[in-house]
């Protein structure tokens, strides 16, 4: 009898199976994926059988009552914002980013707030100690008794202790850490982050408690394990931003009670994280007094319009390739209006270096800015100061023209807020402003009419 195989390859991107390794994974075509983990057997050699229960049946869609879903408010407004609205009651959600960038604190945070409400939590950790978790709390403030404390690695345990305590919030500092004894792989790998997602899954809906899940990325910033992961939990945010700077941005990436589109700023402090309800008027600070090549463009990011400056700096190039950087936007776009420039104004883009920068370390890819990014550019080659209450927003297409962009009155409207008097604007984008009175709004149809603009 042909001895039995005690392991089987996994893709590490999507979670498809394997008997051998493969260079190229059938699911989701990615390259060098699989890896080798082994698997459980039983004493005749196979897999462990699971008797098959009844099977469900069908109901019809009419049939169904639904609600308003159960939201609880976190204490946190711009968390509750890219949440849609507040932490769903019995969901999974994922919270990723780099090391160091601050997800431990975040969630110690809401930890506090919850407590504050008369909530109680439960905070199980496989990383940290009890007096290490103690001493980043004293740096926050006072905690209720409501908030508990664990540092366990083994699903068995963590399950049992959730059913005694019966938390109605439970954060899991990391899901790599953590590993079931029944599978023989080592704790972060595929096998054991899969299993252990599938038990907190089980826990969040069968006990109708919300989980929090702590993951780690990868070099290219995307959450470390299968894909699979992101798949069963409900949501995904991502926390952004230099580890060495003081901002962060919490974006979500999948939600399935609410939208993609919202973001939420915090800045890091002694104290922990606190809330940024201004991110404009916080990007906008140290702006430069009358240089040329800087001007504020506007982007929205979901219902959250967004003001930004945006730095260009074109000088002659003695290279045999000029030097073309974009720090914050994209680089092929930039390079995209450079050509569009060239074109449509005459511009002699193709022996100068072109460094564009979007202040405050923030990225933003709306094609909103590129009207912005056409204008700094034209006010740094041609060395034309823009107004410092003059901002810009709109697509610019590969014939020079000026396209309409979405929620033009709401970022007339911000730019009023916060003291600007001029708005240059796509013409098509000019209905519905005649309501807005004490700032110039003017419309263009063309780069020439938006350059001319500027000179005025």
């Amino acid at each position: 009898m042909a001895k039995g195989k005690s392991s089987v390859f996994f893709c590490q991107n999507c979670g498809y199976e394997s008997a051998k390794w493969m260079g190229q994974c059938p699911g989701c075509r990615e390259w060098n994926t699989f890896v080798e983990e082994p698997v459980q057997r039983d004493a005749a050699g196979g897999k462990t059988s699971v008797k098959r229960q009844e099977a469900p049946k069908a109901v019809k869609l009419s049939g169904i009552e639904s609600g308003e879903t159960a939201r609880t408010g976190s204490g946190m407004k711009e968390l509750d914002r890219v949440l849609g609205g507040g932490i769903v009651r019995g969901s999974l959600v994922l919270v990723g980013g780099d090391p160091g960038i601050g997800k431990s604190t975040l969630l110690l945070q809401v930890c506090r707030k919850l407590t504050d409400q008369g909530k109680k939590v439960l905070y199980i950790s496989g990383e940290e100690s009890l007096q290490q978790i103690k001493l980043r709390a004293g740096r926050m403030g006072s905690f209720g008794d409501g908030l508990l404390l664990l540092c366990e690695t083994d699903l068995a345990g963590i399950r049992e202790s959730i059913q005694e305590i019966r938390p109605e919030f439970v954060v899991i500092d990391s899901i790599q850490t953590m590993y079931s004894q029944e599978i023989g792989a080592a704790p972060g790998s595929v096998s054991q982050v899969r299993e252990a997602t599938s038990v907190f899954m089980q826990i969040a809906k069968g006990m109708d408690i919300t989980v929090f899940l702590v993951g780690h990325v990868t070099k290219e910033g995307v959450v470390a394990g299968p894909r699979v992961l992101e798949h069963m939990v409900d949501t995904v945010l991502y926390f952004e931003g230099d580890r060495y700077a003081s901002y962060r941005i919490l974006r979500a990436v999948k939600n399935r009670f609410g939208s993609t589109n919202e973001i939420g700023v915090f800045e890091m402090r002694d104290t922990g994280l606190t809330e940024v309800p201004n991110p404009s008027e916080y990007m906008l600070s140290g702006r430069p007094q009358g240089a040329s090549g800087s001007i504020v463009a506007c982007s929205m990011e979901g219902t959250r319009p967004i003001l930004i400056e945006i730095q260009a700096l074109v000088c002659q190039s003695f290279l045999a390739v000029p030097r073309r950087t974009a720090a914050g936007t994209d680089y092929n776009r930039v390079n995209l209006l450079m050509a569009v420039l060239e074109k449509r104004l005459g511009m002699h883009l193709s022996n100068c270096d072109a460094y564009v920068n979007i202040a405050g370390g923030i990225r933003m890819n709306e094609p909103a800015i590129d009207l912005g990014i056409v204008l700094a550019l034209v006010s740094s080659y041609r060395d034309i100061p823009v107004g410092e209450k003059t901002l810009a927003f709109g697509e610019v297409g590969l014939s020079g023209e000026v396209r309409a962009v979405s929620m033009a009155p709401q970022r007339v409207a911000e730019a009023k807020k916060l003291g600007f008097d001029t708005v240059i604007l796509p013409a098509a984008s000019m209905r519905g402003l005649d309501k807005i009175s004490g700032i110039r709004l003017v419309g263009v149809r063309t780069l020439k009419e938006a350059v001319s603009a500027i000179r005025a």
